[in-house]
């Protein structure tokens, strides 16, 4: 996934894509009013957004970037004022963050955004592939795709983050649960080879799901 920074103090700004890039996040990092306004028609899953900006208001810039497509934001301000706030959640914020804030705190948030986004919609797809959470169905090209609970669960977690590079003990926690204790990092590399063979037109040169050597696997880009 793809999270667009619009924060004019470069320092937080490089700190924030640092933080995001060991996640698995890809990034795009801007620091005016009017480079947030171009950057915004690029693919951003999430924007970081500053209220105070060089050249102009981080909510007038949210507000104009809503005319033409819609996207989850969160506010970044030095400035813990109700007015603020209230005016940043008129306009449709998901969150508000007040600096100087603990890294992980931020973090997390961004992570409860973007889960937030999945549930409402029910619905996750990319590039032909679709996952139905409510009906628990997985289509490819309009072609339901016969999954077990693990395989189906499997790339529910991993198109929940797509783009980011997720260990094998993260995918033990997440998808086997209290399970992942008694079960071994080959479980995850067999039922990830299974999975490809359903979804993947040619599961040895990956169109979905990818090896990243030594760090485990990545959905998508």
């Amino acid at each position: 996934m793809t999270i667009g920074i619009i924060e004019d103090d470069r320092l937080l700004n490089r700190a924030l894509n640092i933080a995001l890039n060991k996640e698995g996040f890809e990034t795009n990092c801007v620091y005016t009013y009017r480079e947030g306004l171009r950057m915004a028609q690029e693919r951003n899953d999430l924007l970081l957004l500053d209220i105070s900006l060089p050249d102009g208001n981080g909510i007038e810039l949210y507000r104009e970037i809503l005319k033409t497509r819609s996207i989850p934001a969160i506010f970044l301000t030095a400035r813990d004022e109700e007015a603020d706030m209230l005016t940043a959640f008129d306009e449709g914020a998901d969150d508000y963050v007040v600096k100087p804030f603990p890294m992980k705190v931020l973090l997390k948030r961004v992570e409860a955004v973007l889960r937030r986004g999945a549930d409402q919609s029910g619905r996750l797809s990319w590039e032909g592939l679709c996952l139905y959470q409510k009906a628990k169905r997985v289509c490819l090209e309009n072609r339901e795709i016969q999954l077990t609970p693990k395989e189906y669960r499997l790339l529910e977690f991993m198109m929940e983050h797509r783009g980011q590079v997720l260990s094998k003990e993260s995918i033990l926690e997440h998808v086997w649960d209290i399970d992942g204790q008694f079960v071994g990092d080959n479980t995850v590399s067999v039922t990830v080879n299974r999975l490809k063979k359903k979804i993947e037109p040619d599961a040895r040169n990956g169109k979905f799901i990818s090896n990243v050597f030594g760090m485990g696997y990545r959905f998508g880009r």
